[in-house]
């Protein structure tokens, strides 16, 4: 039987109708997320996140802390950016004081611990979890070199081990970051910059990642990396040949947080993710990496890290770090700059 041209017409309609209402159905917000998270993590973090929020599609931007901290503060006229998920408390207290975050109490905010959250009255961040500074140690390049394991940051200063460490750069890494402005915490200013120059002497190479010397290490490159927990526990984890040492000075460490950038056209979608990142389902997410999440009472033990993670940690002055910065790198670039990689 033919179909009458009105027949056609109407069915022709209706089948626009229902792709229409369906591609409604199915419409997402776009959101653009900056951040310094490990790139393999970013694919859990946005399915997680779409399982509470399935209409809103997260768009990753991801560098290195200090690369994305300068990316937001050059686009600070004109912000590109709609939040933050993973980038260094030192950083978005650095935002904030540029009047730069939207203020924001995402629900449960007050669940979390104190220290791992903005308490102004009118919040403009949130913290996720710690990431610490440890060493991945190359056992076989090691043995093979004759390199005891070293167990403090002082070790790391004997002529024995020169030219077989490497570490990140401060003024692109956050990892390189927390280091400097722990050691100067833990030594005092002047101390401080004495064992940076005695370490610097060791030094092979410095490098844009935070992660890249425990991979450096991993692969055989070199027996030292001074880098973070995460990334040691991980390469472990699939096989590599690292010891993950903790320094018994004391570790420095920093948070990772998240907030909105002010200006965003995205807010109600912006405050959803917020409200994601406090939550126990997002804390429990960020245990499987990290040893110390925001959310006290939800950590479990994780693999190759210590028992007692907090102990070791030390009493970091984040506001300090965050005013400090600028000189602090201004001055790292002068005495030690000479051996970093090109950018």
């Amino acid at each position: 039987m033919r179909l009458t041209t009105s027949i056609k017409t109407a069915l022709v309609s209706l089948a626009s109708s229902l792709a229409l209402s369906s591609i409604a159905a199915h419409a997402q917000t776009e959101l653009k997320v900056y951040t310094a998270l490990e790139t393999e993590q970013l694919a859990e973090y946005a399915r997680e996140f779409n399982k509470a929020y399935p209409e809103i599609h997260i768009k990753w931007v991801r560098d290195s802390t200090g690369i994305v901290t300068a990316k937001l503060l050059a686009e600070k006229a004109n912000p590109q950016a709609d939040a933050v998920w993973g980038l260094a408390a030192t950083s978005l207290l650095i935002l904030k004081d540029e009047q730069m975050l939207e203020t924001y109490a995402p629900e449960g905010v007050t669940n979390l611990s104190p220290k791992f959250r903005d308490n102004s009255a009118q919040p403009s961040w949130v913290g996720m979890n710690a990431w610490m500074g440890a060493l991945c140690f190359n056992t076989i390049e090691a043995k093979k070199l004759g390199l005891p394991k070293p167990t403090s940051w002082e070790d790391l200063t004997k002529p024995i081990y020169k030219g077989h460490i490497v570490m990140p750069n401060p003024a692109s890494s956050g990892t390189g970051f927390l280091d400097v402005s722990s050691w100067l915490q833990l030594f005092g200013d002047q101390k401080g910059w004495d064992y940076m120059t005695r370490l610097h002497d060791n030094i092979a190479r410095y490098t844009h990642s935070g992660s890249k010397p425990c991979k450096l290490a991993a692969a055989g490159e070199t027996p030292i990396g001074i880098s973070f927990a995460y990334k040691g526990a991980s390469l472990k984890k699939k096989g590599a040949p690292l010891d993950v040492v903790f320094p018994k000075e004391g570790l420095g460490w920093d948070m990772e947080a998240a907030a909105i950038v002010k200006g965003t056209q995205n807010l109600e979608a912006a405050k959803k993710l917020m409200d994601f990142a406090v939550s126990k389902a997002a804390n429990e997410m960020y245990n499987k990496n990290f040893a110390v999440v925001a959310m006290p009472g939800v950590a479990k033990p994780i693999q190759y890290y210590p028992a007692n993670p907090e102990t070791l940690m030390i009493d970091n002055r984040f506001d300090w770090a965050a005013q400090n910065r600028t000189a602090i790198l201004a001055e790292w670039q002068t005495r030690f700059d000479g051996k970093s990689d090109p950018k």
